[in-house]
C-alpha cells in the first residue's frame, strides 16, 4: 500500500497540491483515497463537493469521482470507538478521587489523542485493501512532525513507563484504587489499552514502511524555504523517507510588468537554492495560476502540468534514514541529519537510549539489544550523516561531540 503524506508551512497550497496528486492519479486508473488530517479542512471546498457530500465524508470515505475517494478524520467518532471503555473508567476514578466533573473531561483525554487517532485511522484504511494509494493532506509542519514522532514516543513511554504486562492502567490503577478506595478495572478495559498500543505499533510500522513517505510543499520564499529545510531535518532525524518537494507558485520568467519583475528575480534566487538543498530528491514546480483551480477536472489539469505522464508517486529508492552497520571492533548508529552542522547537534547515551538533539528537535532512539552491550566511543557529521560509534569495550564515555571522530 503506498502511502503519502503531504506537509508544508501553513499557506504554501499543500492541501491543493495534495488533492491535485489525489485527482492526476485517480485520473492514471489509481484507487485513490484522500484523507484530510488537518483540522482546518479545506479538501472539500478544493474539490468542489456538494453539501451533500460534504455532510458525508465525515468519518467515511465518499467517492468523489472515478477512482477517486475523500473522507475527513472524525476524531470524535474514532475516539469513542477506540478510547470508551478506557475513558469510561479514567472518568468514574476521578470523580470518586473528587475530581471537578468538567476536570475529569478534560483528563481522560490525554494529550495528543487527536494527532495518534489520525493515524490509527490512516493505518486501517491501509489495511483494508480497498484502495491501491492513500494521500493524506496533514497539517502544517509543525503539527506534522509531532503526528509522526508520536507512534515512537508512545512505544517508549510504554515500554519504559507503563507495566508491560498490562499497560497504562495497570500502572496507575493501584495508586488510585489505594487513594479513592477504587477496584481496579475490568479486564475489558485492559484489553482496550492493550489494543491501542498494538494499533499504534502497527501504525509505527505503517510509517516506518519503504512505501510510506512525505512530500513537502514550499513557495519560493526564503522564510519558506528556511522552514522546509529544518523540516526536512527533522523527519530525516524521525526515520522518514521523503520522497521530493513541490514548489508552488512560481511565476512565469518573462514578464512585462516591473513589480512581478522584482519576484521574478527574487524568486530566481530562492529556486537556486532549493535545487541546492533538496538536490537528493525529486523537485516539481507549479506556476503561478492566475485563479484557484476548484473541482476535480482542475486539479488533474495542473497534475498534468506538474508531474507530465509519469507516476506522481511512484516509489523512488531511498536510503533508510535510521541504520546500524557492522565496523571492526564494534557498530555505528547512522541517522540521516541534512542541513546539520556539528555545532548543532548533540549526542547523549541515557541507559539503554540514545538522545539526539538538533537545535530544537529531540529523538529518544532506543538502542538495539546488540547496541546496548556496546560503549558509545565517539561521533561525527560528515555530509548530513551522523554516524555514532559503539564499541564493545570497557572503559567508554556516555557522552560525545559531534566532533569526535568514530
Amino acid at each position: 500500500m503506498r502511502i503519502v503524506l503531504f506537509t508544508g508551512k501553513g499557506g504554501v497550497g499543500k492541501t491543493t497540491l495534495a488533492a491535485t496528486t489525489a485527482a492526476q492519479c485517480a485520473a492514471q486508473g489509481h484507487r485513490t483515497l484522500l484523507i484530510s488530517a488537518d483540522p482546518a479542512h479545506s479538501v472539500a471546498d478544493v474539490l468542489g463537493l456538494t453539501p451533500a457530500q460534504n455532510d458525508g465524508w465525515w468519518g467515511e470515505p465518499i467517492e468523489v469521482c472515478d477512482d477517486l475517494w475523500a473522507v475527513h478524520v472524525d476524531t470524535r467518532r474514532r475516539l469513542e470507538r477506540s478510547w470508551s471503555e478506557v475513558s469510561t473508567w479514567l472518568l468514574t476514578a476521578f470523580e470518586g478521587a473528587g475530581v471537578d466533573p468538567v476536570q475529569a473531561e478534560e483528563l481522560v483525554v490525554p494529550p495528543g489523542v487527536d494527532e495518534l487517532l489520525i493515524l490509527l485511522e490512516v493505518r486501517d484504511h491501509s489495511l483494508s485493501e480497498r484502495w491501491d494509494l492513500i494521500i493524506v493532506d496533514c497539517a502544517p509542519s509543525g503539527e506534522t512532525l509531532r503526528l509522526l514522532a508520536l507512534p515512537e514516543v508512545f512505544e517508549w513511554y510504554r515500554s519504559r513507563v507503563m507495566a508491560s504486562s498490562n499497560g497504562l492502567l495497570r500502572g496507575f490503577a493501584p495508586i488510585l484504587a489505594r487513594a479513592a478506595g477504587l477496584s481496579l478495572p475490568d479486564p475489558s478495559t485492559f484489553d482496550a489499552a492493550n489494543r491501542i498500543s498494538y494499533e499504534l505499533s502497527s501504525a509505527r510500522e505503517m510509517l516506518e514502511s519503504e512505501d510510506t513517505t512525505v512530500r513537502l510543499v514550499l513557495t519560493p520564499e526564503s522564510v519558506v524555504v528556511a522552514e522546509t529545510r529544518r523540516t526536512l531535518t527533522a523527519l530525516s532525524l524521525f526515520g522518514q523517507r521523503v520522497d521530493g518537494v513541490v514548489v508552488n507558485r512560481v511565476f512565469p520568467h518573462e514578464s512585462a510588468d516591473s513589480w512581478r519583475d522584482s519576484w521574478i528575480v527574487a524568486q530566481r534566487e530562492q529556486l537556486a537554492n532549493i535545487n541546492d538543498s533538496f538536490a537528493s530528491v525529486p523537485i516539481w514546480t507549479t506556476p503561478y495560476l492566475d485563479g484557484e483551480p476548484r473541482g476535480v477536472e482542475a486539479l488533474a489539469q495542473l497534475g498534468k502540468e506538474i508531474y507530465g505522464d509519469q507516476d506522481p508517486v511512484q516509489t523512488t529508492p531511498t536510503p533508510t534514514p535510521t541504520r546500524v552497520r557492522v565496523v571492526p571492533g564494534g557498530y555505528e548508529l547512522e541517522f540521516s541529519v541534512p542541513f546539520v552542522e556539528r555545532d548543532d547537534i548533540d549526542v547523549v547515551r541515557v541507559g539503554d537510549d540514545v538522545v539526539i538533539t538538533v537545535t530544537t528537535t529531540r529523538r529518544v532512539f532506543a538502542l538495539p539489544s546488540a547496541l546496548r552491550r556496546c560503549e558509545i566511543s565517539g561521533a561525527v557529521v560528515r555530509d548530513g550523516l551522523l554516524s555514532v560509534r559503539f564499541e564493545s569495550r570497557s572503559g567508554g564515555r556516555d557522552y560525545l561531540t559531534s566532533d569526535e571522530e568514530p
